[in-house]
């Protein structure tokens, strides 16, 4: 697990045909849209596997495990 989880989205932007995004610490990224597209796909499918994960563990708390 990663140190530092943010709960802050990044701010991403658009601008001469790339893609830009600007996160925490200072984390600044530049993509093709291309990359960014497919980057967004897998930022989804992540999101919606770690959503799963903490309510199973919401739910396995509230059953008492």
């Amino acid at each position: 697990m990663a140190k530092n989880v943010h709960d802050k989205p990044s701010d991403v932007t658009a601008e001469e045909g790339e893609v830009m995004v600007d996160g925490p610490d200072a984390v600044a990224v530049t993509m093709t849209p291309e990359a960014a597209a497919e980057t967004s796909h897998r930022l989804l499918l992540a999101a919606a596997k770690a959503r799963g994960q903490q309510l199973a563990r919401e739910a396995r708390k509230r059953a008492g495990r």
